[in-house]
């Protein structure tokens, strides 16, 4: 049997489960994920292996409209993306919908000349007459390479997702050493899941004025040693990312250093900091130097 390889980019409307399914995919956390929309800012590549195929999947920002430069530059990034794959897996989160977002998203797909898979997330969140409708009315959108209905979360139908996908990539050798699962730095992944932490641990206004980068990493006798700084655009963002006596920034930095440890495999010390960067999120210098 012929082997096959190829690049695969996940879109979608923001909150449609890209990254969550990344990680599904993978059996390990890549992507890091919150209820609060826009939390994947980059593309993030993982390396699924199986026996007759190696598939690249691309995580990418949510697709949406949007006049503010951080979200533009998201946007952007999504739409190199999947002008450079093999294959595009469309996500729509069908428990509750953002028809602007999908309808922006299906005219970018109609310039390209590119096989589409739709996957239908969060099937355990509707009836099953509600789901055969929403297959009905998506199968008249697009042409389809193939629809499948999924569940991220849980894992439903994510093995009939793949062998789909795979049945669409071309024959070709393996792209990636088969213990590579990215192509990412682990200094990628600590900003990553420090960011993570904001994301969950503060209130609405500050994941989207948060940005994280690592200032120093360095290894010595089994003790990996990072330094961090949480970027926000206010003084008043600061003092809530800060907390009472320094107690938010505390518990932000204990949740990132377990995960870190985790993923690194060692023990970490990690020490944080909190600078104000003075509205970062409309500059598009600063948006390339926090490296989005």
């Amino acid at each position: 049997m012929s082997f096959k390889s190829g690049y695969v980019a996940i879109v979608g409307a923001p909150n449609a489960g890209k990254s969550t399914l990344l990680n599904r995919l993978l059996g390990e956390k890549l992507s890091i994920t919150s209820r609060k929309p826009q939390t994947t800012r980059n593309r993030i590549l993982g390396v699924v292996h199986r026996p007759s195929a190696q598939l690249i999947f691309l995580d990418t920002p949510g697709v949406h409209k949007s006049t503010a430069a951080l979200n533009e530059r998201m946007v952007e990034v999504a739409f190199s993306v999947m002008g450079d794959v093999d294959l595009v897996l469309v996500l729509v989160d069908v428990s509750s919908p953002d028809p602007a977002s999908e309808e922006f998203l299906v005219k970018k797909l109609e310039n390209l000349n590119k096989k589409v898979v739709l996957g239908l997330n969060k099937i355990d969140c509707v009836s099953k007459p509600e789901l055969l409708g929403i297959i009905n009315t998506w199968s008249k959108v697009y042409s389809f390479e193939g629809i499948v209905p999924i569940s991220a979360k849980h894992g439903d139908q994510v093995d009939v997702l793949l062998g789909l996908i795979e049945d669409h990539l071309p024959e070709g050798p393996p792209l990636f050493p088969e213990d590579t699962m990215t192509d990412l730095p682990e200094r990628f992944f600590v900003a990553e899941m420090v960011r993570e932490k904001v994301f969950r641990l503060t209130g609405q206004e500050i994941p989207y004025s948060a940005a994280v980068t690592v200032d120093s990493f360095s290894h010595d006798k089994g003790l990996t040693r990072i330094n961090a700084t949480i970027h926000v655009e206010r003084d008043s963002q600061k003092g809530i990312v800060i907390g009472k006596a320094g107690s938010k920034l505390k518990q932000i930095g204990e949740d990132s250093r377990k995960e870190i440890e985790k993923m690194l495999g060692r023990k970490v010390f990690l020490k944080l900091f909190v600078r104000v960067q003075k509205n970062w999120s409309r500059d598009t210098k600063a948006i390339t130097k926090f490296g989005v």
